[in-house]
């Protein structure tokens, strides 16, 4: 697709996206459980990913658009802290016409959440590494090597990514990121910040040089975070977290810790 016409496109779905928040629409069911805080007690956080945190696995359209599938456990627990905002695109999109402005997807957003994507394109990683140096907090979540069942086969374009690709911008900050194949598969629960991290077939962070980043590993080595321009950004070698719901305490609470101890 040419890029002015992938543009276009987002431009349009960021319209409905915008419109549908307006509305109230589509919202899918949540469980039940703790109702979230009113929108104003929140902070906006921004969201990209390829799993199925927003927007349930295997929901047709209709069902979304109407409101009948079911809200992710995820969704439910990050918006008792947040107002999600889910996100296709990091860098601007071009407007539908000469007379309308660009839409900025990160304006106005001081935390931002990237989680296994699809993969960043090169003006996102250029809008990605701006936002952070100009004062945003962001956690990364990269896993090279999934640990949840999803249902769509491998090369389904709505199955998650199933090994995450490192996005240049991350060695721009002094990081690196390896895997060993041959660790234990077993579940390991490690410290980030005052928050308990739970990984599973988590990759290892390396410090590389950058001499306007300043970064400290955390976690046994599978986490890091820097200090970039007025910025922070927390990566995570791991997702298992975001996978799997045993794993991210009552009520989402240890996932929420997580959060915080990255964007807060």
């Amino acid at each position: 697709m040419p890029q002015s016409s992938r543009n276009a496109l987002l431009a349009l779905l960021a319209g409905l996206l915008a419109l549908a928040a307006c509305s109230g629409e589509p919202t899918p069911k949540r469980e039940t459980g703790a109702a979230a805080p009113p929108a104003e007690d929140r902070a906006p956080l921004g969201l990209m990913t390829s799993l199925p945190l927003y927007w349930p696995e295997g929901a047709g359209i209709a069902a979304i658009a109407s409101g009948t599938a079911a809200m992710p456990w995820q969704r439910t627990a990050i918006e008792l802290a947040y107002v999600v905002q889910p996100l296709d695109t990091l860098s601007p999109i071009a407007a539908l016409s000469p007379d309308m402005p660009e839409t900025d997807p990160l304006a106005g957003l001081d935390r931002l959440a990237v989680i296994q994507p699809r993969g960043l394109s090169p003006a996102d990683n250029v809008a990605l590494d701006r936002w952070v140096r100009s004062g945003g907090r962001l956690l990364l979540a990269l896993d090279p090597a999934l640990t949840g069942h999803y249902d769509g086969a491998l090369g389904d374009p709505r199955r998650p990514v199933d090994n995450a690709a490192i996005p240049p911008v991350v060695a721009r900050w002094g990081l690196a990121v390896s895997y060993d194949d041959a660790q234990d598969p077993g579940v390991l629960t490690a410290s980030l910040g005052s928050a308990a991290l739970p990984m599973a077939l988590s990759g290892r962070v390396s410090i590389t040089a950058a001499p306007d980043a300043k970064c400290t590993l955390a976690a046994g080595g599978a986490a890091a975070t820097c200090k970039v321009g007025k910025g922070r950004v927390t990566l995570i070698a791991d997702a298992a977290m975001f996978e799997h719901q045993e794993r991210a305490g009552d009520a989402g609470s240890a996932l929420r810790a997580v959060l915080a101890a990255a964007v807060e």
